[in-house]
């Protein structure tokens, strides 16, 4: 008898959920670094959701975060996702630089990057504001 196969929001919620416990544990066991490289992993994960959506002047084209924030940015310019999505941006980028949090792309070695606890904290409370924001708005556009 083959198994019920979940749906994709099924799919895309055991996703979300896995990620958002393993950052949760990762902060517990004081791997400060990896915690927040789940969640950024996972805020990258949930903006692929917008891909292709129709915004009535266009259609997000982006394949990656950078890209489709900004897509995002320009239809919906001057209203909060625009904001939003402004924030998320330059945290994404301080995160993904060697030499500001070096979470992303690696730290520098030189300036040896140390990602402290009370920032783990405060990088993963962020994004975890920012994904549930974008899954909510998500819903929103689409249904409009």
């Amino acid at each position: 008898m083959p198994q019920r196969t979940a749906s994709l929001d099924e799919q895309a919620q055991e996703i979300i959920q896995k990620s958002l416990k393993d950052s949760e544990q990762l902060l517990s066991e004081g791997r400060n670094r990896q915690a927040v490289q789940e969640i950024l992993w996972l805020l990258e994960t949930v903006s692929t959701a917008f891909q292709g959506l129709d915004t009535g002047s266009g259609t997000v084209q982006g394949k990656y975060f950078n890209k489709i924030a900004e897509d995002l940015r320009k239809r919906y310019k001057g209203q909060s996702l625009d904001q939003v999505l402004a924030w998320v941006t330059t945290l994404h980028g301080y995160l993904s630089s060697p030499t500001g949090g070096g979470i992303r792309h690696g730290a520098d070695l030189k300036q040896g990057v140390v990602t402290h606890p009370n920032e783990a904290r405060l990088y993963c409370n962020l994004i975890r504001s920012y994904i549930s924001f974008l899954m909510v708005e998500h819903e929103r556009v689409t249904k409009s």
